[in-house]
């Protein structure tokens, strides 16, 4: 039988965290908090949500910053020891609309061995320069799946099925930073795991705080496109065998 978590990874987020977990709150779905090395007063208030909500809230905390994605990775494990079959990750800074939770949490339950993957609808709060990004990557994803299937490898707000996550990064050293959301999707599409789509609008707060580091983290995501294209070189028959049988 599938038991579901929800899943937030935490780097200084201090004003927004408590409002995303009294949202999700009313699921009653445990809530794994990865604190990945955050300041002072984000502890405390991490420590504060732990203790009023000690029934849902499990915080886990790291020694120091690992990246997004050794955040969510670690909360994996956790969520995996804890025996849960599936974790919904959703971003600690109030981007995602928690509203459509329910549709997320359906369509996993329909698809339970299925990455289940937000397809972000922005408004102009989103900047140029991201978009522009986006752009650029999702050309690429597309080269390196052979598909246009993978409408978004970017959006953080996902409901993961753990048996095939943990085993392939367990197999496979996958990017800890913000490369870690394409990566992961791309691996576990390569790997046979259906990736379904569901529309869910995203917004940029303002005076949000991005830990996107635009020179580092381009440059990290350079790479890891190049190391996928040619990693998809040699896939390139089973990929397409197994489009053609579906």
């Amino acid at each position: 039988m599938s038991q579901y978590c929800f899943l937030i990874p935490i780097y200084n987020h201090d004003k927004t965290i408590t409002a995303t977990v009294e949202r999700l709150l009313p699921y009653e779905l445990p809530i794994i908090i990865v604190d990945d090395g955050s300041n002072d007063h984000t502890k405390e208030v991490l420590a504060t949500l732990a203790e009023e909500h000690k029934s849902l809230v499990l915080l886990h905390t790291l020694p120091e910053n690992s990246g997004k994605g050794g955040a969510v990775m670690a909360g994996f494990h956790v969520a995996a020891e804890e025996g849960f079959t599936h974790a919904l990750q959703i971003d600690s800074d109030g981007q995602h609309d928690s509203n459509d939770i329910p549709e997320f949490l359906a369509l996993s339950k329909q698809n339970p061995g299925a990455l289940i993957s937000g397809y972000p609808q922005y408004d102009e709060s989103m900047p140029t320069s991201r978009r522009i990004g986006r752009k650029i990557t999702h050309f690429w994803v597309h080269i390196e799946t052979l598909s246009m299937q993978i409408k978004d490898t970017m959006c953080g707000f996902r409901v993961y099925p753990l048996y095939q996550t943990v085993g392939l990064i367990k197999r496979r050293h996958i990017g800890t930073r913000m490369d870690f959301d394409i990566e992961i999707m791309v691996r576990l599409y390569w790997a046979g795991t259906p990736v379904l789509f569901i529309p869910t609008k995203v917004i940029y707060p303002q005076g949000g705080q991005s830990h996107f580091r635009a020179l580092q983290d381009n440059l990290k995501i350079s790479w890891l496109h190049t190391r996928l294209f040619f990693g998809m070189l040699p896939r390139i028959p089973l990929i397409l065998l197994r489009r053609f049988k579906s």
